[in-house]
């Protein structure tokens, strides 16, 4: 069975991230390409515009994003892709750059992938 990370991407990348994922919508702000070290930017995998911007990483707004982002996913090929590629590995880490580690999207891609792959 796959093991599922998160990990911001201004941290150190380690051997032990396996296959690295970006799951931001946009570029991590002052982050080159040989800085962030991923092996895949899946941007369209990540909460649309609108509610990425409506949420804003407010923890008050978080239930309701978790839900709005999961039924986004739902219907999103970019996420059936990201889930067949973690089938395929040992360890995948999905890179983000929030700044709150406890309220943002890797975490509900992390849980949504796990569901899924248990099911």
């Amino acid at each position: 069975m796959v093991t599922l990370k998160i990990k911001r991407v201004y941290d150190e990348p380690s051997d032990g991230d396996g296959y690295r994922v970006l799951v931001d919508r946009v570029w991590p702000r002052g982050m080159s390409k040989d800085k962030v070290k991923v092996d895949i930017w899946l941007r369209e995998v990540a909460p649309s515009d609108p509610l990425r911007k409506w949420f804003a990483h407010d923890p008050a707004k978080w239930e309701e994003f978790r839900s709005s982002y999961t039924e986004e996913l739902n219907s999103n090929k970019e996420f059936n892709k990201l889930l067949d590629l973690v089938r395929g590995k040992e360890t995948v880490t999905l890179v983000y750059s929030a700044r709150d580690t406890e309220h943002n999207q890797a975490v509900v891609l992390k849980q949504l992938l796990e569901r899924r792959l248990k099911g």
